[in-house]
């Protein structure tokens, strides 16, 4: 019985991500589980970055990211649904920060999607496939 789902997605996507939410959403339901979403960040503070950005960025580009990633799941699973999700704002590099998500959540299962939307083929993308290759529990993969 899984007690816990786990959706990356990534909002650069648009709104490519949203069947991976819906699809996650109805795998928690199932078994009445908790849904955390995550969105990774890069991470702005590297020092070769830092300097590029004012200072604050990365606390705006968080802020908004948050604000983005429940107007998404608000919007794809309603505003009843969306109430009980658990938005997660990551920054570092994506597949290890979903990783260190679904750890820190205690997921029993990760939700995410195969690939960018504009690869026309049946490959994984890389974050997908590492976080496959990487975690310790069940990855389902939303095409």
């Amino acid at each position: 019985m899984t007690k816990s789902v786990l959706c990356a997605i990534d909002l650069s996507n648009g709104d490519h991500d949203v069947p991976v939410l819906q699809q996650a959403a109805r795998m928690a339901d199932l078994d009445g589980a908790q849904l955390d979403v995550v969105t990774v960040l890069p991470d702005f503070g590297e020092t070769w970055v830092s300097g590029f950005f004012e200072a604050g960025f990365h606390d705006k580009a968080v802020k908004e990211a948050h604000d983005r990633l429940v107007e998404m799941c608000e919007s794809a699973l309603g505003k009843e649904r969306n109430s009980s999700v658990r938005h997660v704002v990551a920054t570092g590099t994506a597949y290890q920060e979903i990783l260190k998500a679904a750890e820190a959540a205690g997921s029993d299962l990760i939700v995410i999607g195969a690939h960018k939307p504009d690869i026309k083929d049946y490959l994984l993308g890389p974050n997908a496939s590492r976080v496959i290759r990487h975690s310790n529990v069940s990855v389902y993969v939303v095409r």
